[in-house]
């Protein structure tokens, strides 16, 4: 499973992102295995509509209700974890969303985090030690 962060998708769907191309290359070469936890969806929706625009906002949204995203919508674990990452990296600063995105790679034992948020994801020890993508290519 690979577990992604709301920059991995906003590159996926903007295609004047420098990442787009690989991101890309990495969903087609397995769309089930993508897992998008449910805290990065309002971000997604946000930055996409502001950035990308309201046609590629209606597509994300579409894509969501068809099921063309597997989405997480995790557990109060989830939540527990996610609380223990913010205080644990205080430092970092890391807020809900990728202490989420972490507590759900680690729940399902994810093989890689699709993320372009190295300063968080890399500093963080991840049980399992899944791959970042697309650094890790």
């Amino acid at each position: 499973m690979i577990v992604a962060d709301t920059g991995a998708i906003v590159a996926l769907i903007d295609r004047s992102d420098r990442h787009h191309k690989a991101l890309r290359t990495l969903y087609e070469n397995d769309r089930d295995a993508w897992v998008l936890p449910w805290a990065i969806l309002p971000e997604v929706d946000y930055l996409v509509g502001a950035h990308v625009g309201p046609r590629a906002q209606e597509a994300f949204l579409t894509d969501l209700a068809d099921g063309t995203f597997g989405v997480s919508w995790g557990d109060e674990d989830d939540l527990d974890e996610a609380r223990r990452l913010t205080e644990r990296h205080r430092a970092l600063r890391m807020g809900l969303v990728d202490a989420v995105v972490i507590a759900t790679a680690t729940r399902i034992k994810a093989k890689a985090i699709a993320t372009l948020d190295l300063r968080h994801f890399a500093a963080v020890m991840i049980p399992g030690n899944p791959k970042l993508l697309p650094r890790d290519l």
